[in-house]
């Protein structure tokens, strides 16, 4: 099976690639397949989160597991791409390059048989310039006031007794 997918970039400006790439291909390799067709050099850190229909952010598959407890992490080169996209689940958030956060959306948008003759991954269409520097990013606070940069949650900065972290951290 062959999946198709349209990237776009998180900007003002239309920029997108529709690519085709095997079902059975790893998220490594639709990474490396992303990162060409938008010319990037592919030395940067990523990571894909799972995504739901009003693009929130799930969770995170990386390239590489830098996490505390090894294995803690699923990792792109060990997770097929149809075992995180399929007919029910359609969206994943890409980010490239962590210091400057490229942000992509991506999205199956269909599964089609496997054409004979054309090599996989396929870049089949290419629409917009990717700007020099990442899009700025707006992040809105939550209207609920649950994410309140002013809230406390609670503890006493004058109690370090209490709080949870290890005084000998360095």
């Amino acid at each position: 099976m062959i999946y198709r997918f349209r990237i776009i970039l998180d900007a003002h400006e239309d920029v997108f690639r529709d690519i085709e790439i095997e079902a059975m291909a790893n998220l490594e390799d639709l990474h490396n397949t992303i990162t060409q067709a938008f010319g990037f050099a592919g030395q940067e850190m990523a990571s894909f989160y799972v995504s739901n229909d009003l693009w929130e952010q799930g969770e995170e598959i990386a390239l590489f597991d830098m996490s505390e407890a090894a294995g803690s992490l699923r990792t792109m080169n060990k997770t097929k791409i149809k075992e995180v996209t399929h007919k029910e689940q359609t969206k994943l958030i890409y980010v490239y390059d962590f210091l400057n956060m490229w942000t992509f959306m991506v999205e199956l948008a269909e599964i089609a048989e496997r054409v004979k003759g054309l090599n996989y991954p396929n870049l089949m269409f290419s629409h917009g310039d990717i700007p020099e520097e990442a899009p700025d990013k707006e992040f809105i606070a939550d209207p609920t006031g649950e994410d309140n940069p002013d809230d406390d949650h609670g503890l006493d900065p004058d109690d370090y007794d209490h709080l949870d972290f290890d005084e000998n951290w360095n």
